[in-house]
C-alpha cells in the first residue's frame, strides 16, 4: 500500500493506531503576549482531551500539556514540528494559536489548515548538551551592550521550557531584561532519532541537560557570569593519530602545554590565578621538517574561528602605510568580539608564514623608508599594546629565528619558541607509515609485504632526513613502481601490475639526498680506492683519529672536538679527514674549502661558515672538514696579510659548544702551522696531529701494493737507495710514479 506524503507512518512519527488521532487545526494568533514566552501552542480543551487521549494519557491524571505535532503540505522542515499544546479558553475548537515567532520559523500564515497528532517520544532523546546563540528581537546596529546573565537565562529556560522538546533551527522568545530571539544551534542526545544511526536533530530538554549559550553573530549582548562551553577549544572529533603529522610528538606536548591548557580551565579559575594566556608561539627549524603542516593541523584541532593563514611577504604594500593597515585588518574580527564577547569571545588564529620577511631586527635593514620597522611596532602594539587582545593566538614561522627582532619573541609576546627539528628514527618511521598507508590498506595492497616489513630499516638508513625529504622518497619509489608497470614501446600501463617493492625505495635512496645528509660521492673523491697504510706512525695516527669518532659517537661528556691536521703539504692530509668523514656514519657531514669561498666577500665568507656550524647543531652527530685553513683566511706570508674577520669566526666557532643532543667532530687541515701559531688559530684545537712523510719502508710499501710501476727488484733498491734520508709526500710520489709509467723514462 502506497503510503500517503505527510502521514504519520511516511514520515517515521511515533502515533497510535486509534482512528481519528490527526486532526485539522486553522492557526491564528495567541491573545497574550506573555503566553509567547512558554513556546506553547494553545488549542481549545475539546482538542486538547482528544489528543490527550491519543496520546494514551491517563484519564484520571488531567494533563496538563501534551507533546503534539504539526504538518502540513510545504512544511518548511520535512518531518514537521514538535510542540507543547496546552489548553487555553479564548480558543475555539478546531483552532491552534500560535506566537509570531512560531508562524516565522514555520511559515504559516493566519487560517491556514494544518495537520496536529499527539506525539510520542522516539525512545531516549534527552539532551545532555543543548547549543543555543541568542539574539535581542529587536536587532541595533549601535548602542550599549546588553549584559544578559548566564544564570537568569538558564533560569528561565528551566521555568517555562522543561520538558518541551526542541529541534535544530527552532527559534523561540526568552525574556531577559529585554525580549530575546533563542536559536536551537545544536544538541548532544543520548540516543538517535532514526534506525539508521543519525545524529538526532530532535530532544527532550529537562533537568540533566546542559545549558550552552553563546551570543549570535553581530548580536550587541554579551552574556555574562558562565564558563563558556566553547572552551572546550578541541574539537569532539580530535584524534592525535589521524592528523597525518609524524615524529612530532615532544613538541606538540610542548605547545599544548604551554599554549593551550590554560584555556581549557574555567574563567573564574583563570581569573583567581591572574593567568595571562599566551598570545604567541615560534615555530623554527630547518625547510621541509613540518612547521606549516603542524601550524595548519593546530587550526583543524581547535574549536576556534577560522585561523588566517598569511605569507609574511604579502603583508608588504607599495602604498604608505598600506602594510601597518593589513597589520591591523588581521585583528578587526578579534578585536570586535571581545569588545563584546569579552571573556568568552571565541580564539581567533593567525598563522604567518616566513615571518622573518616582515618582522626583522630594526634598524638591521638599510632602506630609507623604515616600513620594517613599522610593521614590528604595530605588531606589538596588537599583540601587547596598551589595548592588547587576549583572545589572539599567533603562530610565526620561519627557518631564520636570527632574523627576528628580539622584542617580539619575548614573554607577552611570541614567548613560546618550538624547534621543529629533524625527525629521529622512530619519527622517520612514523612519517614513513603515514606516506605509505594508503599502499597499505588498498585492495589489492599497492606496497609489497617485504617493503612494509623493512620500513624500519628504511627509517634506519634515512638520517638527517626531513619530513619533506621522506615524502619525496616515497613519492620517488611509487614513481619507479609506476615505471616499472609501463611498456615503454606501446606506452600502455598495465594498473594491476603497479606495486612498490623494496627495490623502488633502494633507487629511491640515490635520487632523493637529504639537505643535511652527507655528499659522500664529493668526499670520497679525496681519496682513492685503494687505501695503503705505509708505516706505524701512518697507523697510529689513523687509530686516533678513528678514536676520536668513536669518543665524540659515544661519550656524553664530549659534545665538540677538534682535531688539527698538519704537515708538509701533499701529504694526503685533506684525503685523510675524508676518509675519517665518510667512514663516521655521521649524518651530517661538511666541507668548508677555499674553492666553497670564492666569489664571497668577508662579511658573506663568515655567514657561510657560521650556517655550517648552526646546520651542525641540528643534527645530534656531525663533522665539518676544514680544508687548507691558511687559504680559508687569505693569510699570506707577504707582509703577513690575513683576514681578521674570518680568523674571528673561526675561532669563535670553533670554541662554541653545540646545544644539547648534539655532538661535533672538526677536522682541519693545514700546511703552516708555524704561521696559524702566531695568529693563536691552532690553539683553538683540541688535538694537534702530524701527518709523516713517507719514508724508504713507506715508499717501498707503496710502490709494491699498488704497483705502479713494473720493476725488478734490483731496480726497485736502487730507487729506494737514491731516495734514502729523502721523505717523500705521498702525493708527489703517486705523481713521479704515474710519470714515469706514462713515459719511456728510467726511473732509476
Amino acid at each position: 500500500m502506497r503510503k500517503r506524503r505527510g502521514s504519520a507512518e511516511a514520515r517515521g512519527v511515533p502515533c497510535c493506531d486509534t482512528p481519528g488521532m490527526a486532526a485539522l487545526l486553522e492557526v491564528v494568533k495567541q491573545s497574550k503576549s506573555e503566553d509567547a514566552y512558554s513556546n506553547y501552542v494553545f488549542v481549545s480543551n475539546g482538542d486538547f482531551d482528544q489528543l490527550s487521549r491519543f496520546q494514551g494519557a491517563d484519564a484520571d491524571a488531567a494533563p496538563t500539556s501534551v507533546l503534539v505535532h504539526l504538518y502540513w503540505r510545504g512544511c518548511s522542515d520535512p518531518e514537521g514540528w514538535v510542540f507543547t499544546a496546552a489548553p487555553q479558553r479564548g480558543v475555539r475548537d478546531g483552532q491552534i494559536a500560535l506566537n509570531g515567532i512560531q508562524r516565522i520559523e514555520c511559515k504559516l500564515e493566519l487560517e491556514t489548515k494544518i495537520e496536529v497528532q499527539a506525539y510520542r517520544v522516539p525512545g531516549d532523546i534527552g539532551i545532555s548538551r543543548l547549543v543555543v546563540t541568542v539574539d535581542l528581537n529587536k536587532k541595533v546596529a549601535d548602542g550599549p551592550v546588553l549584559d544578559v546573565p548566564y544564570d537568569r537565562l538558564k533560569k528561565e529556560f528551566d521555568k517555562h521550557l522543561m520538558g518541551q522538546v526542541f529541534t535544530e533551527g527552532q527559534q523561540l522568545y526568552v525574556k531577559v531584561k529585554k525580549n530575546l530571539v533563542v536559536t536551537i544551534a545544536g544538541m548532544d542526545v543520548g540516543g538517535t532519532f532514526d534506525g539508521e544511526g543519525r545524529p538526532a536533530r530532535r530532544g527532550v530538554y529537562g533537568q540533566a541537560s546542559d545549558l550552552d549559550a553563546r551570543k549570535a553573530d553581530g548580536a550587541r549582548i554579551h552574556i555574562s557570569g558562565r564558563d563558556d562551553p566553547s572552551k572546550k577549544i578541541f574539537n569532539k572529533e580530535f584524534d592525535f593519530n589521524k592528523l597525518g603529522i609524524g615524529g612530532l610528538d615532544a613538541e606538540f606536548t610542548k605547545i599544548f602545554r604551554r599554549a593551550f591548557a590554560s584555556r581549557l580551565y574555567p574563567n573564574a579559575l583563570v581569573e583567581a590565578m591572574g593567568i595571562q594566556h599566551v598570545r604567541g608561539m615560534l615555530l623554527y627549524g630547518p625547510p621541509g621538517c613540518g612547521k606549516t603542516l603542524i601550524a595548519r593541523k593546530i587550526g583543524e584541532v581547535l574549536n576556534a574561528r577560522q585561523p588566517k593563514i598569511v605569507n609574511g611577504p604579502e603583508i608588504l604594500d607599495k602604498f604608505v602605510g598600506g602594510s601597518e593597515q593589513k597589520i591591523r585588518e588581521l585583528f578587526e574580527e578579534a578585536e570586535r568580539e571581545q569588545e563584546t564577547e569579552k571573556e568568552n569571545s571565541m580564539l581567533h588564529i593567525i598563522i604567518f608564514d616566513e615571518f622573518d620577511a616582515i618582522c626583522k631586527a630594526r634598524g638591521a635593514t638599510s632602506d630609507n623608508t623604515g616600513v620594517h620597522d613599522s610593521i614590528v611596532n604595530q605588531l606589538l602594539a596588537k599583540i601587547d599594546g596598551v589595548e592588547s587582545l587576549n583572545n589572539i593566538l599567533i603562530i610565526g614561522m620561519t627557518n631564520r629565528k636570527d632574523m627576528i627582532d628580539e622584542a617580539i619573541l619575548r614573554p607577552g609576546r611570541l614567548e613560546v619558541h618550538v624547534e621543529i627539528g629533524l625527525p629521529d628514527e622512530p619519527g622517520r618511521l612514523a612519517i614513513l607509515n603515514i606516506h605509505t598507508a594508503k599502499m597499505r590498506e588498498a585492495d589489492p595492497k599497492r606496497l609489497s609485504e617485504e617493503a612494509e616489513l623493512r620500513l624500519s630499516e628504511l627509517a634506519e638508513r634515512t638520517k638527517n632526513y626531513s619530513g619533506a625529504e621522506l615524502a619525496g622518497l616515497v613519492r620517488s619509489g611509487q614513481a619507479n613502481s609506476l615505471h616499472r608497470a609501463l611498456n615503454t614501446k606501446t606506452m600502455e600501463a598495465n594498473p594491476d601490475d603497479v606495486q612498490v617493492i623494496w627495490d623502488d625505495f633502494e633507487k629511491a635512496l640515490e635520487e632523493v639526498r637529504p639537505a643535511f645528509g652527507v655528499p659522500t660521492e664529493d668526499l670520497e673523491a679525496f681519496f682513492p680506492p685503494e687505501w695503503v697504510s705505509f708505516n706505524q706512525e701512518y697507523d697510529d695516527l689513523l687509530s686516533q683519529l678513528r678514536r676520536c669518532v668513536e669518543q665524540v659517537r659515544d661519550s656524553e661528556r664530549t659534545s665538540l672536538l677538534s682535531v688539527l691536521l698538519e704537515g708538509a703539504e701533499f701529504t694526503g692530509k685533506t684525503s685523510l679527514a675524508a676518509k675519517i668523514a665518510v667512514e663516521s656514519d655521521f649524518p651530517f657531514v661538511r666541507m668548508i674549502s677555499a674553492d666553497n669561498l670564492i666569489g664571497m666577500g668577508d662579511i658573506q665568507k663568515c655567514v657561510k661558515i657560521r650556517k655550517v656550524f648552526q646546520d651542525a647543531s641540528k643534527s645530534p652527530l656531525s663533522v665539518i672538514l676544514l680544508d687548507d685553513l691558511e687559504r680559508i683566511i687569505e693569510f699570506s706570508p707577504v707582509g703577513m696579510r690575513f683576514s681578521n674577520m674570518i680568523l674571528q669566526t673561526l675561532l669563535v666557532m670553533l670554541k662554541k659548544s653545540p646545544p644539547k643532543g648534539s655532538s661535533l667532530l672538526v677536522v682541519a687541515t693545514t700546511s703552516a702551522r708555524s704561521e696559524l701559531e702566531t695568529l693563536q688559530l691552532t690553539s683553538a684545537f683540541n688535538i694537534a696531529c702530524t701527518v709523516p712523510q713517507l719514508d724508504v719502508e713507506g715508499v717501498r710499501k707503496v710502490l709494491t701494493e699498488l704497483d705502479l710501476i713494473p720493476m725488478a727488484p734490483d731496480q726497485l733498491d736502487e730507487v729506494l737507495t737514491f731516495m734514502k734520508d729523502k721523505p717523500i709526500p705521498i702525493k708527489q710520489l703517486l705523481l713521479v710514479a704515474e710519470m714515469a709509467r706514462q713515459g719511456d723514462v728510467d726511473v732509476t
